[in-house]
Parts: structure tokens; C-alpha cells; sequence
């Protein structure tokens, strides 16, 4: 074995260094890279760290022959969760541990066909934990997801659903006896989690929310910005402490239906203070880091895919983000 300079990690003979036969442990090391790096990077990291030449090229490939194996194998899970969906979960299987959903959705360029959305999961612990909350001048207990999991899917609702539902299953959502999903307004969204999780406390994500009460105060002081930031600043404690109805009457009133009618559909979702109180979190932040995460790898300057390689990508970088990516490596059959 060649011997490796000093702080760098030794060689393995096991890994096939003439560049032409790589073992399945360094074909393994080349596709968890590339899920965090792009592959030009993913070579240099190999030739300065490891101290071996590894083309772009071959990571690419070694990305899109494993790549499309972990596809095929989460495809089947995901096929198995859904039939098993339909049986009824048995009884007394509860736990205590609090669990939280969130959804959202990004853009990166697929090529013939521009940019596109892709659809993110994400699924966790909620801890809570001290901090200063700004809108009560005190310190509260507030709610954080911990132990986050991800799923990426380029397609449908229906095609997201199937694979969000697989993750919300491996991480015992169904049968949390306390689960909150939080998200933004779309419609997509709370249709899914109606139908997916019909007893968890849906809330609007409080930074979602404060932006669009930001626009109707525009709306209503469109030629004086002064009393918009007054009309806006009095009217976010309302929202903090869900009196929607001092938000949607002057609205109304002056005939700003586009504006109140976000707020009149997600009046039940916006108590905000009472959801903190309870221990719930009232942001997505955990999904919106999924969100730019993913856009790190998938959205890098020049980056336009196949809508194949876009797909086995999303995979390997879901594992990559949630911490499993060796897991999901072992199981699926070679």
C-alpha cells in the first residue's frame, strides 16, 4: 500500500486506483460526495484529501448507476407503504413523543423543459427550549424540530404524497398522538395534510403570514407608507395573538377581498399565541432549510439537469441532508 502523507486519510488497495474499477466501498464514498458537492468539486476533494485522481466523469456515473438504484428501492418502499396504508393501524400503538410536518417547494432547471418545481418534506422531533420571544417581551418556551428528515420528489402532489407519506411512516408519524404540521398558505399543502394527517394542528408559518399582512397594509395605505408601517405594526400583535378579525374587518371594509381572504381561510391556523403556548412550533424553518439546502446542490450556477439525473439527485441528497444515506445505501439490492 502506498503510504499517504501525513494528515491525509491512508489509501485502501480495496479501491480500485488505476480510475477504471472501483470497489463498492469508494463507489459508495463517490455518490455520498456528490450528493453534497458538484462532481468537478466532489474530484478535487478526492485528489487533495484522499490523494487520488478520480474523474468528474466517473463520479457522475457512479451518481447515476446508484443513484438509480436507491430510486428503485425507495420507489418500492414507498409502493409497500401505500397498500399498507389502506389497513387500519392497530390499536394502543400510540407514543407520547410530539412530532412535527412541514411541506414546501422550490425551482430548479430542467433542460427542454425550464424551471420546475420540486417538492420538499421534512419530518421531526419538536423540543422546546427557553428563548426571548420578541412579541411577548419574555422569556417563553418555544418549539424547535430536531432530528430532521427530508424527502425531494420532481413531480406531482400525488407523486410527493406517496413518497412524503413513506418518509412520515419510517419516522413513526401515524401513530404520534401529538403531530403539527407547518407550512405555508397553498393549497396543495393543506389538502395533502387534511388527507394525510387529518388530526394534526395545522398553522400557517408565522413569517408567511406577517409578509402577507405586510402587503394588505400596503394594500391599504398605498400612497402613504407611514401609516402602512403603523396599520402593519399594530395589526401584527392582533395576528400574534390571533384576533384575526381586527385584521379582515378593515380590509373588507375597504374592499380588499384578495387581501383579507387569506386571512378569513386561515383564521383557525393563526393562533399563534395559543400554539406557542401549547409547545407547537408557528415557523417552517425546518422545511425552508430543506428548501435551500436542496438548491445548493441542485440550483449551482449553470446547473441544468435531465429530469432522470434531477430525480436520482434529489434521492441521494435527501439521504445525504437526513443523516441515512448509509442505511439507504445497505438496503437497497445491488
Amino acid at each position: 500500500m502506498r503510504r499517504a502523507a501525513q494528515g491525509f486519510f491512508p489509501l485502501d488497495e480495496r479501491w480500485g486506483l488505476d480510475g477504471s474499477d472501483y470497489s463498492p466501498e469508494r463507489a459508495k464514498q463517490m455518490v455520498w460526495l456528490s450528493g453534497l458537492l458538484p462532481y468537478q468539486q466532489a474530484a478535487q476533494v478526492f485528489e487533495r484529501i484522499g490523494r487520488c485522481a478520480i474523474p468528474a466523469t466517473s463520479i457522475w456515473r457512479e451518481a447515476q448507476r446508484h443513484g438509480e438504484r436507491l430510486k428503485q428501492h425507495q420507489a418500492r418502499q414507498q409502493e409497500q407503504v401505500a397498500v399498507e396504508r389502506v389497513v387500519l393501524l392497530p390499536q394502543g400503538l400510540d407514543h407520547a413523543r410530539r412530532k412535527g410536518v412541514s411541506m414546501d417547494g422550490g425551482k430548479m432547471h430542467i433542460r427542454s423543459e425550464g424551471w420546475k418545481e420540486f417538492k420538499v418534506g421534512a419530518v421531526y422531533d419538536v423540543e422546546t427550549r427557553p428563548e426571548y420571544d420578541q412579541e411577548m417581551g419574555e422569556w417563553v418556551e418555544q418549539a424547535h424540530g430536531i432530528h430532521i428528515a427530508y424527502t425531494g420528489v420532481l413531480g406531482s402532489k400525488d407523486e410527493f404524497a406517496s413518497a412524503f407519506w413513506a418518509l412520515a411512516v419510517e419516522h413513526d408519524i401515524p401513530q404520534a398522538a401529538d403531530v403539527s404540521v407547518t407550512a405555508d398558505g397553498a393549497d396543495w399543502i393543506w389538502n395533502l395534510a387534511a388527507d394525510y394527517f387529518p388530526d394534526g394542528v395545522q398553522i400557517v408559518d408565522w413569517y408567511h403570514a406577517t409578509q402577507h399582512l405586510a402587503q394588505a397594509a400596503q394594500g391599504l395605505y398605498p400612497a402613504d407608507e407611514a401609516a402602512a408601517q403603523r396599520w402593519y405594526k399594530r395589526q401584527r400583535q392582533d395576528l400574534y395573538l390571533g384576533d384575526i378579525h381586527h385584521i379582515t374587518t378593515p380590509l373588507d371594509q375597504a374592499g380588499l377581498l384578495s387581501h383579507s381572504q387569506y386571512f378569513h381561510t386561515h383564521k383557525r391556523r393563526m393562533q399563534y399565541q395559543e400554539f406557542r403556548e401549547q409547545g407547537y412550533p408557528i415557523g417552517s424553518g425546518t422545511v425552508e432549510s430543506g428548501i435551500k439546502q436542496f438548491k445548493a446542490r441542485l440550483t449551482g450556477p449553470g446547473m441544468r439537469w435531465s429530469r432522470p439525473a434531477a430525480d436520482r439527485m434529489l434521492v441521494i441528497r435527501a439521504a445525504v441532508m437526513s443523516g441515512n444515506f448509509d442505511t439507504l445505501w445497505a438496503l437497497a439490492p445491488n
